[in-house]
């Protein structure tokens, strides 16, 4: 099931900047905003691009959807030299008054099983991003004219099962959203010593019961953030 074959990505292909996205479509936006964009990879549906911001190498690829897709493709990204992985998603609000297009930057992702308990079927961590490039984002998405809420969200391996009961179990405590890849990428940043970090965008208010938005409603929201994500991947500091 790999992306990586010998015919397809390899290490000259990928920076060690990467923005990662569920959505094919939202990577294709991506691509647009990178100068000297090149296809690299689009075996499996992965698509890939690398080119430069601000005069940085970046790859932007496509994660698929759930842990262990997006495992294989982070797992994948850190063999080829990644040193930097943020994910820029979407999320359902467990916030009353949280908007569609508004950005939640995660400080924590809880999830119960998954793929990590794969890795660690013994223990149980608490996935967290890299605390610089948390500051970053949070920073980045302000400056470009983004509300941005700050905390912990649920990483759910099941989209509809997110019931009342659900949404008010999570957010009584203390959880502002949730999605589906979050703690993967976390996880797999703290065991493989890799820095990693999210953006995500509310595409529904599950607290108000509100209905899902579709890509093209988020597109200008994306275009927004998408800007503030690599801004902000090329100011980290790397090893």
């Amino acid at each position: 099931m790999s992306m990586v074959e010998p015919q397809h990505l390899k290490t000259k292909d990928v920076a060690k900047r990467v923005v990662a996205a569920g959505d094919p479509a939202r990577v294709v936006q991506l691509s647009k905003m990178l100068d000297k964009p090149r296809l690299v990879n689009e075996n499996r549906g992965f698509i890939t691009y690398t080119g430069y911001y601000n005069g940085e190498p970046v790859t932007v690829i496509c994660h698929g959807v759930g842990g262990p897709s997006s495992a294989i493709v982070f797992e994948e990204l850190i063999m080829l030299g990644a040193k930097l992985i943020i994910r820029l998603g979407s999320c359902g609000a467990f916030v009353k008054g949280m908007k569609n297009g508004e950005a939640v930057i995660p400080t924590a992702a809880a999830y119960i099983g998954g793929s990590l308990q794969q890795y660690i079927p013994d223990l149980h961590i608490t996935p967290v991003p890299s605390y610089d490039v948390l500051t970053t984002l949070v920073n980045e998405l302000n400056a470009h004219g983004l509300k941005t809420y700050v905390g912990p969200v649920f990483s759910s391996d099941a989209f509809y099962a997110e019931d009342p009961e659900f949404v008010s179990r999570w957010s009584k405590r203390g959880y502002i959203a949730v999605e589906m890849e979050c703690a993967t990428l976390f996880g797999l940043g703290m065991m493989r010593g890799v820095k990693t970090g999210a953006a995500l965008l509310v595409s529904d208010n599950l607290a108000e019961m509100t209905p899902m938005v579709d890509a093209e409603y988020l597109k200008p929201f994306v275009e927004k953030a998408g800007k503030a994500v690599l801004s902000a991947a090329v100011k980290i500091p790397l090893d």
